[in-house]
């Protein structure tokens, strides 16, 4: 996986990008071994990571250093260098050795049959007409990500396994760990069967901005990042753009949610990683919880003094933060607790901060979701069936959950091995997007092998052949 940007064009990049991928289209065609193959690939990139580990985190202390310097300055945010770390963070490193791993057993999204059916029946002068659909590689993706150094590792794998090139620009803050982490790539690559360019790194801002406009060569771009980073990419993109500008999560707690749930799972999505593009930062809370009436009169406190404890900042309005002070809580963490801002409810905290606000009901939360929230992830608490199904069936958000918190909406978690980034787009894919959301497909026709002319003027005027449209057995035609 070579660094590029140095010695070459944008538009040379992208081509070479698009030679690899048409190349290793043509040595891996298809079928389980050049699944095999790709698999292959992937272990070999994830030990010699582990060999790197060292050197590695050698790199990334020193990114982090330097981070450091900036955040004193006022010129880089804590939630950014939180995510620059790979390694303080429990399981974070070996969880990225793991979805390399896990794409690599995962079955593989090529060749999959979606739809089969026999156009025309064979009669005396010719055979069968059938037609497949199958998914296939899209083709080169531009992936651009913010401080986050595991999403080489993650979009290499994810790419390799789906039959995609790549072109991969992360941020100047993760410069030496991503400088050591592609050149492992590079060298493990180099052992495959894959062409060495199919993997490919840039490094500065003018190479992104040249390569945007490379549609010939480049399919989709992928950013993942802060809202600045990726409405830029959506506005200079001359390709489909596949990311979410915002997290902006919300969750909702009914009036008859179980407390011991509620609190433990929304404290969990608030500060499990506060800088998470899937961490709660709006909560909704029923009318009747703040009035004493909803199912636990201290739902509402019990959870208040959870977050507080673990510092969160609350933005109250007026109602619920009348019921804490009603509720006499301990001055000091009371003091975490300020007047909510209109402007906090389209605020993406990435911190330790919570807006709340007081509904009446299950249709008003849904009205404010629709309103302020980004279509990332929601989540309702309700013990009732009844609200559970209007919440899910009423929001069309990327993620949607009941009794658990908005930090499950993840591809490692989700089984998918890891993640290319999440979409809050509506068409192709969305969500957490793993290996489904790497390809598109392609038409097959096929006709059969007793001959004859295949015209389709042959359906048209008196005598005309018959469209038959049956349905066949779906699986990967054989020629």
């Amino acid at each position: 996986m070579a660094s590029t940007s140095t010695s070459s064009s944008a538009e040379n990049i992208a081509r070479r990008a698009k030679t690899a991928f048409q190349e290793a289209q043509k040595r891996l065609p298809g079928g389980k071994e050049a699944d095999a193959a790709r698999a292959r690939a992937l272990e070999k990139i994830r030990a010699a990571l582990e060999e790197a580990k060292d050197e590695i985190k050698q790199a990334n202390e020193k990114d982090m250093e330097a981070a450091n310097v900036l955040v004193q300055q006022g010129k880089l945010s804590t939630s950014l260098v939180s995510r620059l770390d790979l390694f303080s963070k429990p399981g974070k490193w070996a969880s990225m050795l793991q979805g390399v791993s896990e794409v690599a057993a995962l079955p593989t999204p090529l060749d999959v049959c979606t739809y089969a059916k026999r156009l025309a029946d064979s009669d005396a002068s010719r055979g069968a007409l059938d037609l497949y659909r199958v998914t296939c590689p899209i083709g080169v993706l531009l992936c651009i990500f913010e401080a986050r150094p595991e999403v080489i590792i993650n979009i290499a794998s994810l790419a390799i396994k789906s039959g995609n090139a790549a072109i991969l620009k992360g941020g100047k803050e993760s410069k030496m760990t991503a400088a050591v982490m592609s050149r492992v790539v590079a060298q493990a690559l180099a052992q495959t069967e894959l062409p060495a360019d199919v993997i490919q790194t840039v490094e500065t801002r003018e190479d992104v901005a040249d390569l945007l406009h490379q549609d010939r060569y480049i399919d989709l771009v992928i950013p993942r990042g802060s809202n600045e980073l990726v409405r830029s990419i959506q506005r200079e993109a001359r390709m489909p753009v596949m990311g979410h500008a915002d997290g902006l999560c919300l969750i909702y707690v009914h009036e008859d949610a179980d407390t011991t749930a509620a609190v433990g799972s929304i404290v969990d999505a608030k500060i499990d990683y506060t800088a998470a593009c899937n961490a709660v930062e709006t909560l909704l809370l029923n009318e009747k919880l703040v009035e004493g009436k909803g199912k636990d009169a201290q739902l509402w406190p019990k959870l208040a003094e959870a977050l507080l404890r673990k510092k969160v900042t609350l933005h109250c309005d007026q109602k619920s933060k009348a019921a804490l002070e009603a509720a006499g809580l301990d001055r000091e963490l009371a003091s975490s607790i300020v007047d909510v801002k209109e402007e906090d409810y389209d605020t993406e905290f990435l911190d330790l901060d919570l807006a709340v606000k007081v509904v009446p009901g299950i249709d008003e939360a849904i009205d404010h979701i629709n309103a302020h929230g980004s279509n990332h992830t929601d989540a309702i608490f309700t013990t009732s069936s009844s609200a559970s199904d209007r919440f899910t069936r009423s929001l069309s958000s990327a993620n949607v959950f009941v009794n658990c918190s908005t930090r499950f909406a993840d591809g490692f978690r989700y089984g998918f091995g890891t993640e290319v980034g999440i979409s809050t787009g509506r068409i192709h894919a969305r969500g957490p997007v793993g290996l489904e959301g790497l390809v598109t497909y392609k038409y097959l026709a096929k006709a059969g092998k007793e001959g004859g002319v295949q015209a389709a003027g042959a359906f048209n005027g008196d005598g005309a052949r018959e469209w038959s449209h049956r349905e066949l057995e779906k699986g990967y035609p054989i020629f």
